[in-house]
């Protein structure tokens, strides 16, 4: 399934209720967000105990600082 949304003034998506209804996110619920190569996948821990193995990793993951203006316009403005 893909869904068209608009990035808002502040960098928010909106999740359509739809959406948020048939998997349960309510205000509060935590997420992750990944970037792989060219996309933003947000999704679900599947557990508490993944989603504090993964929590724990974020630091392991980022080694590097990401300068994601760098990132987007070596992405988005080749040639």
């Amino acid at each position: 399934m893909i869904i068209k949304r608009k990035v808002g003034p502040k960098g928010q998506v909106v999740i359509p209720k739809d959406v948020r209804e048939a998997l349960n996110i309510k205000p509060g619920s935590e997420v992750f967000i990944e970037i792989i190569e060219n996309e933003i996948r947000i999704r679900l821990p599947s557990n508490k105990k993944e989603f504090l193995k993964d929590f724990l990793e974020i630091p392991e993951k980022l080694t590097e600082k990401v300068d994601f203006k760098k990132f987007y316009y070596e992405q988005y403005t080749k040639d």
